[in-house]
């Protein structure tokens, strides 16, 4: 793990969310983006050492629907950036940690994701998040 690259925020409404985020706190919005693959919304929000991905979801079969169904909104994930996915899904596997996937999915940002279950983490989500295939480590 290289470092925290964002904590994923799950909301029901990313407009008003992205306005507490920008006008209240004084944070930047990077951008929005839709991310199919996920059925969710998201915004990117800059908060100097760490972003934050506010997700709103587009679907009742989206992961973030049902996360907010049963827990409401807040922190839905951390993740860690990482290069070399399937080897670092591979390391893990073989240390007994369980992937939710066989292989990376696309994610927001033209990042290949991967998440790990939260029963081997300690109850907490986290994602692997690999920005190295779209020439953007940041």
């Amino acid at each position: 793990m290289e470092k925290v690259d964002h904590i994923g925020i799950a909301v029901k409404n990313l407009e008003e969310s992205i306005t507490y985020y920008t006008q209240t706190l004084g944070l930047k919005l990077l951008k929005i983006e839709e991310v199919p693959s996920q059925n969710v919304r998201v915004a990117f929000i800059d908060a100097g050492n760490v972003k934050f991905e506010l997700l709103e979801p587009t679907s009742e079969d989206s992961a973030i629907y049902k996360h907010i169904e049963k827990r409401g909104e807040g922190i839905q994930h951390v993740a860690f950036g990482v290069t070399g996915i399937r080897e670092r899904m591979a390391e893990l596997k073989e240390k007994g940690v369980r992937i939710l996937s066989d292989e990376p999915s696309p994610g927001a940002g033209g990042a290949e994701v991967a998440f790990l279950h939260p029963k081997d983490s300690f109850g907490v989500l986290y994602e692997l998040c690999d920005k190295s295939k779209k020439g953007d480590a940041k």
